[in-house]
């Protein structure tokens, strides 16, 4: 009940607070990681500890809301091909190059086996636009980078399931079975694909019809059919997850539009109670003594290695040099990291406990910074009024 009450407080407050947040640096994601904080440490009682379980159940049914609305949000395949370019630059050579420049300072800072390491570059790979949500209301700002930063976050948690899935196995006691791991893939991936696709023929034949309230429930249905079958089955529910929502936006635009907005708050709620619950249980250990060259890793991975890898990823595209730098600040490690991060602690060993802390204070670090400068970039690109122009207008 302590969890209970904890959660309510703090989305009250979140509610009260969300016009100040949306104009301002607050983040409603900080309160609830720092209610799970003080959870953890013992505000509502030192009894009320969640355990790994209950937390990674939570995460993983957040995750799954947030890939499946992630996919919607993409627009669907005609979408994704018209505004690929800029993305597919980050994604297919930006994204590997922070990875891997990620898994060389855990490596050499930290001191992580390179499986270790490649793992925890992986997880923090994602980015998370909701900690930058101000620029996109600042017009402007141009829409190219609001386009690639949304459309690039949808699809980078997706992608870094992939080296996540095959990297797993090999933190706990035997290697990983690549083909087994591919083979989830890709039947994850059908999944999503083939249960839309069936849903929609149905729900648009001369029998079938949805109407009034059920409207919006059609994909929260078809949601809840992907997620049983892969689990079920033995696919990669987040990958089902998120081709399932790219499927629906793909087939049906009216389906998609009909459970956005229900879609995104229930999405939003599980992101919210699973930020409380990890930081009730990472509290232990997160603010625990740990070597300065650690913090300089967090730093250097958080705000360095992005910016660096799209960059290079964005020599010769004609994009001009002060939107790539936005576009390559603005890496904020959001709920996929965080989902991530517990699937690494789920291990059980030191390292795998000792990843997850950094995984925590990256994210802890990131939605701090980002947040709080969203508005000050957004505010670069307005044009500054002409001298001779103002003067012009007093002396009118």
């Amino acid at each position: 009940m302590a969890l209970l009450l904890a959660f309510a407080l703090a989305l009250f407050i979140a509610v009260l607070i969300s016009d100040l947040a949306r104009r301002t640096v607050l983040s409603t994601a900080v309160l609830f990681l720092g209610a799970g904080l003080l959870i953890g440490s013992g505000l509502f009682g030192s009894t009320v500890k969640p355990n790994t379980g209950l937390l990674q159940w939570l995460a993983e049914l957040a995750l799954f809301s947030v890939l499946f609305t992630d996919g919607m949000r993409t627009g669907g395949i005609e979408e994704i091909r018209q505004n690929w370019r800029g993305p597919s630059r980050a994604l297919l050579l930006g994204m590997p190059l922070t990875i891997a420049g990620i898994a060389v300072l855990a490596h050499e800072l930290v001191g992580f086996r390179w499986a270790a390491s490649f793992l925890l570059g992986a997880a923090l790979s994602p980015t998370d636009p909701v900690f930058v949500s101000a620029i996109f209301a600042i017009e402007a700002v141009p829409a190219g980078i609001k386009r690639a930063l949304n459309l690039e976050s949808g699809l980078n948690d997706g992608l870094a399931l992939l080296p996540i899935m095959l990297l797993l196995p090999q933190m706990g006691k035997g290697p990983a079975h690549t083909g087994h791991v591919l083979l989830e893939l890709g039947l994850g991936v059908a999944i999503g694909v083939v249960i839309p696709w069936v849903g929609i023929v149905l729900e648009r034949s001369r029998f079938f019809r949805a109407a009034g309230i059920f409207e919006p429930l059609n994909a929260f249905a078809i949601g809840l059919l992907v997620l049983s079958v892969a689990e079920i089955s033995g696919g990669n529910a987040f990958l089902a997850a998120f081709a399932g929502g790219a499927s629906i936006a793909t087939f049906s635009r009216a389906v998609k539009e009909s459970f956005q907005g229900f879609g995104e708050l229930v999405a939003e709620l599980l992101k919210l109670a699973a930020l409380l619950v990890f930081g009730a249980v990472i509290e232990p250990r997160l603010f625990a003594a740990i070597p300065g060259r650690e913090y300089v890793f967090v730093l250097l991975a958080i705000f360095a290695v992005r910016l660096i890898a799209i960059w290079f990823s964005f020599l010769g595209s004609g994009w001009p040099a002060k939107e790539v730098l936005v576009f390559g600040w603005f890496g904020p490690k959001g709920f996929a990291s965080v989902v991530y991060g517990i699937l690494i602690l789920n291990i059980g060993t030191s390292e795998s406990r000792h990843m997850a802390h950094l995984v925590a204070l990256a994210i802890m670090a990131s939605i701090v910074v980002y947040s709080s400068t969203d508005i000050l970039v957004g505010r670069w690109f307005k044009p500054q009024p002409q001298s001779g122009v103002d003067e012009n207008r007093e002396a009118a």
